[in-house]
């Protein structure tokens, strides 16, 4: 797989041209990225320091020296007919990436990451033969990530790809928005008789924009080259693009080999040196693989929760100032709490939830109110406790007031007393039920339950 990642940098890697998405079309651009004739690029630092993060965080040697290209190829969203990529020297190289599906452990090599500036964008018209050009994106700063032909199923693929994205975002370099193009993925994908050690004739696949276009991509590919291989049939080495209106892959063009784009040190850019002291000197977070081990033996969380609680960092710096900062709740409780609504969890503060949680363990309100309660906060931006006192939810946990309230129900509804007592029990339910109804749904409904089974006892 290469997978080409927008680095979140204000501005592209070799001008000063904003790199924001959805600005008017050709509005971020200058003689630099346009490359008008006598203009010169200068290197952007943090785009660098991006890619080395990237490096350091996917255990690849950083070389000490590497070398920017011209890519050269005509394409119209190219202005300068060449793109500024890295060949024979790139920033890293021999680095590695641990998965895991269906349960089973896979290491993928990284053969390289290497920078390069992007292209711009094509827009065909729908309604007549005619397609324009945004070049806002070019020179937006990538990192290519090219892994080993180390994936055996369209499964390992998702989850080396969804891996990759967890640590972009956990070192917040990239905004792993794939719909936007900010992450995007080729796929070259090849098929082999059992026992044969070479690989078979590969074809690129391109125009994924999703984890779920991935997978069928690539399943309808196999599909596809199984077929011609049984048939006797050759495999063409060729650029595919998958078809989401037909959901298959089409042809596009031949696939080009490196020769093919005369690669040549780019004359007006220096080598890039990096130097231990800068490796050093950047700060790398704890990364989501480690994170997720530590919330089970800290914590002591099921491997599900850690998973879902790590896989989003906002989530899970949430999750933990949570657990921090209120330490009578237990850390499982916070779990079964954030995983019950994560898309609200991670957009409240982690004093609202460690509130809402609280109130609901002592009882306060239940946790359905507290689910309602949740709503309104996302919604409004209101204090919870305001919120709960607006609406009148306070739960009832008075023994005597629901124990009163439970004799009334219990006298009026007889046969299904005597239902319960001859060993129906299910009929529970229908009296917790009459109760949290004669209460408008604030009686406490433990308690009720408890009640309930010492009168009926």
């Amino acid at each position: 797989m290469e997978v080409h990642a927008h680095l979140l940098t204000a501005s592209k890697i070799f001008c000063g041209c904003a790199t924001a998405f959805g600005a008017p079309p050709n509005t971020h651009v200058c003689e630099v990225c346009l490359g008008m004739p006598g203009s010169l690029p200068v290197l952007n630092r943090k785009a660098v320091e991006f890619a080395l993060k990237m490096a350091l965080a996917t255990n690849c040697r950083v070389n000490p020296e590497s070398v920017f290209a011209r890519k050269n190829y005509f394409y119209p969203d190219l202005p300068k007919g060449y793109q500024i990529s890295q060949y024979e020297l790139p920033l890293a190289e021999q680095g590695f990436l641990d998965i895991k599906v269906e349960g089973a452990a896979r290491r993928i090599g990284i053969t390289r990451i290497h920078m390069e500036e992007d292209a711009g964008k094509l827009i065909h018209s729908e309604s007549r033969p005619v397609s324009f050009v945004d070049f806002n994106r070019t020179g937006v700063p990538l990192i290519e990530i090219v892994s080993e032909p180390d994936m055996r199923t369209p499964e390992e693929a998702v989850e080396y790809l969804k891996e990759l994205r967890k640590i972009l975002l956990y070192l917040e370099i990239c905004d792993g928005n794939m719909e936007e193009g900010s992450l995007r993925c080729d796929a070259n994908i090849s098929l082999r008789p059992v026992g044969q050690t070479e690989f078979g004739t590969r074809a690129e696949l391109k125009n994924m924009n999703s984890f779920r276009f991935v997978k069928a991509a690539l399943e309808y590919e196999i599909k596809r080259q199984r077929a011609l291989l049984a048939a006797g049939r050759e495999i063409v080495q060729e650029t595919r693009l998958w078809d989401t209106a037909v959901n298959q892959t089409v042809s596009m063009r031949g696939k080009e080999e490196a020769h093919d784009y005369r690669y040549f040190p780019d004359p007006d850019l220096v080598p890039v040196k990096v130097e231990a002291q800068w490796l050093e000197s950047l700060p790398i977070p704890e990364l989501p693989a480690a994170r997720l081990a530590r919330f089970q033996s800290e914590f002591g969380l099921p491997e599900y929760d850690a998973e879902v609680l790590t896989s989003d960092k906002t989530r899970a710096d949430k999750f933990e100032a949570v657990v921090k900062d209120f330490p009578h709740l237990s850390p499982k409780q916070v779990s079964n709490w954030f995983l019950d609504d994560p898309t609200s969890m991670s957009t409240i503060t982690p004093a609202t939830s460690g509130i809402l949680l609280t109130l609901v363990e002592k009882g306060t309100i239940s946790r359905n109110q507290a689910k309602e309660v949740l709503k309104e906060v996302v919604a409004t931006g209101k204090d919870p406790e305001a919120i709960i006192k607006e609406k009148g939810l306070t739960q009832i946990s008075d023994t005597g007031e629901l124990s009163t309230a439970a004799q009334e129900i219990i006298n009026a509804n007889p046969k299904e007393a005597a239902d319960y007592r001859g060993g129906k029990t299910k009929v529970m339910g229908f009296f917790v039920g009459q109760l949290m109804k004669k209460t408008k749904g604030q009686a406490n409904p433990q308690l009720a339950n408890e009640i309930f089974h010492k009168l009926l006892g």
